[in-house]
Order: structure tokens, then C-alpha cells, then sequence
């Protein structure tokens, strides 16, 4: 049965994506509501004399996605204890707040809140609000779907604004071990000979451990004798960046992932000579193994062509 779900939290551009990608979303739609004027433009709204709230409406299919994952999905892309808008984003317009359309929603939404304040995830007090749906005014045609329409700029802005750091840190910590996420978040290098994949010599892709993005492939690894898992190269060099790291007393050159701005390794330059000379040391603890005859089933049959080589 399709129904509708509402959320504000903060700009509208960045809460449609988070929503599009997952089975039995039907349609998601910025917006504005909550306030007192009809029909009211992006320049009024922006003025925080309307009362509206730049929010999304969600129509989804209950059969397929349930209010309870809508709410996941909601909770992973804010910051539920700023009381004064979103991260770069301030004012009225920018609060987060959950609008339920029925009874069932309002039990939901409050158990969820609830939930989420035990957890001990935030010290600070959990400031999104819940209250009743109100008119659903939809936005100017240029505001739907922003992240298609103009993606340089909504990257540009969806980093900037500081949500992307937010979002990428607090999923870590709910999600990766305690090593994981000082590998991934805090630069940390895990133990030598004390990894996963060091010595793992079975076909397959090395892929982010926090976004999923491909970064290496089981035929460019090979065994250096350090402890950590070595590759003579990645399999883009789009998907990881190099920047100098200055630590230990040490000019090295550190690997993070591109997209995820994840901490990866180092590359040095006594790798193998008839292979290039590079060797990426990459830590265990920011990768994720597939093996070759599981790459289908978990979404990377585009890859299967390193092997068919």
C-alpha cells in the first residue's frame, strides 16, 4: 500500500538521495512545510518569516519499505541534536523535524526517537521534533532532484556544508569495529601480521569498508614481507588520492579512498620494479574482501572483467 512519510533535516537537496536509492520508494519530493503561508517560494522561505521548513515528502510502498527503515535512512543523514538547523545551514528553515500522517507514524516515530536517545550514540540531547503533517507545499521545479540535475555543484555543497564528514563519522561509529573506525577516521595503522588480509591469497576485490567503492584486486597483490596487505597498484586511480603525511618523524605519502575520504595506507616506492616499483600498504582494517564468485551477488558483476583478462 503506498502512503506518504515527511521529514525535514535541514537543506532539501541532500535528503532526496539518501531516500532514491532503496526498493519501494516511489517518489521523493522537496518541499516546504509547516508554516502558516500558501504557497510559498524558495526566496520567502529563506527570509524564516513563513514558518515552512525545507523538508521531503516520501512515497513509498509499506509492502516493501517500512516507516521503522524510512527512519533509519532519516536518522543516518542528520544531526538530530542541533537545535538551530543543520551543520553550515542555520536558522528555522533548517531544523529537523519528523511530520507523521497517522497515528501509526506518531507511535513509530516516537519509539524510534526514543530508541536513538538510549542508544548512547549522542551525549547531547536528541532536538528533532515530531509533530502532525501539515499542507505539503512542493518546491520551485530547479529544487527536485538537485543531485542529478546539477551533481559538480550539489558535491561541492554537500561536502562543504559539513554534512558529508558528519555523516560518513557517525555512520563509522555505528557500524566498524573500534579499530576499523580509528583506521578509517582517525588515521591509526593497525598491527603488522596481525590483520585479516595480509596473507590472504584467494581471488577477489578489495573494496572501502565504508562506502563500498572498488580499490583493489587480488592480481595486482603480492607478498612484501611488511605485514599488511601490498598491491602494485589500484584498480582506478580515480578511486584513491595520495597527500604527504608528515607523522612519525617520516615524509610518506598517504592513501585515502576518493570518494569516502577514507585513511587507507601509504604507497612507497620499493615495490615490485618489473611491476612499476609502487607498493600501496594498505591497512586490513579499511577493507572489505569479496571473493570472485560472490562479486555477483553483491553488486560487482562490472568488475568481473579483471579476471577475464
Amino acid at each position: 500500500m503506498e502512503k506518504l512519510a515527511t521529514f525535514a533535516g535541514g537543506c532539501f537537496w541532500c535528503m532526496v538521495k539518501p531516500f532514491d536509492k532503496y526498493d519501494g520508494v516511489k517518489k521523493v519530493i522537496s518541499g516546504y512545510t509547516g508554516g502558516h503561508t500558501k504557497n510559498p517560494t524558495y526566496e520567502q522561505v529563506c527570509t524564516d518569516t513563513t514558518g515552512h521548513i525545507e523538508s521531503v515528502q516520501i512515497t513509498y510502498d509499506d509492502n516493501v519499505i517500512s516507516y521503522n527503515e524510512l527512519l533509519d535512512i532519516y536518522w543516518n543523514q542528520i544531526d538530530p541534536t542541533d537545535e538551530g538547523g543543520q551543520f553550515n545551514d542555520r536558522g528555522e528553515k533548517y531544523k529537523t523535524v519528523i511530520f507523521y500522517h497517522d497515528e501509526n507514524q506518531k507511535e513509530i516515530a516516537i519509539k524510534s526517537k526514543e530508541d536513538l536517545e538510549h542508544s548512547g550514540i549522542y551525549e547531547d540531547k536528541i532536538a528533532t521534533t515530531i509533530v502532525p503533517a501539515k499542507v505539503f507545499y512542493e518546491a520551485e521545479q530547479c529544487h527536485q532532484g538537485y543531485y542529478k540535475k546539477n551533481k559538480e555543484h550539489y558535491d561541492r555543497y554537500y561536502k562543504g556544508s559539513g554534512r558529508f564528514d558528519f555523516v560518513k563519522r557517525n555512520w563509522a561509529k555505528k557500524n566498524l569495529t573500534d579499530l576499523q573506525y580509528q583506521v578509517t577516521q582517525n588515521d591509526m595503522t593497525e598491527k603488522p601480521f596481525e590483520n585479516e588480509y595480509y596473507d590472504n591469497k584467494e581471488e577477489g576485490i578489495y573494496i572501502d569498508i565504508v562506502t563500498g567503492d572498488v580499490l583493489f584486486s587480488s592480481k595486482d597483490k603480492f607478498d612484501s614481507g611488511c605485514g599488511w596487505p601490498s598491491f602494485t597498484k589500484a584498480i582506478d586511480n580515480e578511486c584513491v588520492v595520495g597527500r604527504y603525511d608528515y607523522s612519525h618523524g617520516m615524509k610518506r605519502v598517504e592513501v585515502r579512498s576518493k570518494e569516502g575520504d577514507n585513511h587507507l595506507g601509504h604507497v612507497f616506492d620499493d615495490g615490485p620494479k618489473e611491476l612499476g616499483g609502487i607498493r600501496y600498504c594498505i591497512n586490513s582494517a579499511s577493507l572489505k574482501f569479496i571473493p570472485k564468485d560472490k562479486m555477483k551477488d553483491n553488486g560487482y558483476e562490472d568488475y568481473e572483467y579483471i579476471f577475464n583478462k
